[in-house]
């Protein structure tokens, strides 16, 4: 059976290094759907349009292309914020469905990480891991990729960026950020990169062994 990784978690817990390197060492496809998100976002904001036009993004949805998930505007902390703000919008998701679910079709299995791929997206996903952290932690952890990047940020307007993220994300009525009942929760808090992936590779290993 292909192997299909659904990693979830709140901005900045680390899923998205863990969904990375899960899939090189498994040698699967990988897909950050939150990248999807911002592409909506950046091209309502190119066509001038407001991200409160619920119908713009919804076109945006309908009319998303691979290519532009290589735009490095994606990166940028604003995009992050404008993501969380188009995702809320059904149609939005309802039209990025059926793309992601295509990308999880492969043949050879994939490894996804967004909000809500274990409950939404593949809710029949092989492994399902919840990663998660202290706001505090993530904050300091975003504080950092964005001074790396020479990008300038308070710590506490990140934190207050991720409070307010991790509201909206958990209250939407589509698809609302949660642990899926038969995933594993990883807090990745006082973990660094190497032992996290330890961890969540030891989870993977053991649940393919007792689906066996």
């Amino acid at each position: 059976m292909p192997l299909v990784i659904a990693i979830d978690g709140p901005a900045a817990s680390g899923k998205g290094t863990l969904a990375k390197r899960l899939a090189d060492h498994y040698g699967l496809p990988h897909l950050d759907t939150g990248l999807l998100y911002r592409a909506v976002a950046l091209a309502v904001i190119d066509a001038g349009l407001s991200l409160d036009d619920a119908a713009a993004a919804a076109r945006a949805a309908q009319a998303l292309d691979a290519g532009r998930l290589e735009d490095p505007r994606l990166r940028e902390r604003a995009m992050g914020e404008a993501a969380s703000r188009v995702s809320s919008v059904p149609e939005v998701r309802a039209g990025l469905l059926a793309w992601q679910r295509r990308f999880a079709a492969d043949p050879q299995g994939a490894v996804l990480d967004g909000r809500d791929i274990g409950t939404v997206v593949c809710p029949e996903a092989s492994v399902k891991l919840f990663i998660t952290a202290s706001s505090e932690e993530r904050a300091r952890r975003r504080h950092r990729e964005l001074a790396g990047r020479g990008e300038a940020a308070t710590f506490a307007a990140i934190l207050a960026d991720i409070e307010a993220r991790d509201a909206r994300d958990a209250s939407r009525s589509a698809a609302p950020l949660r642990m899926a009942d038969d995933a594993v929760r990883l807090d990745t808090t006082e973990l660094d990169a190497d032992a996290a992936f330890n961890e969540a590779r030891d989870i993977v290993e053991r649940t393919r062994g007792d689906a066996a």
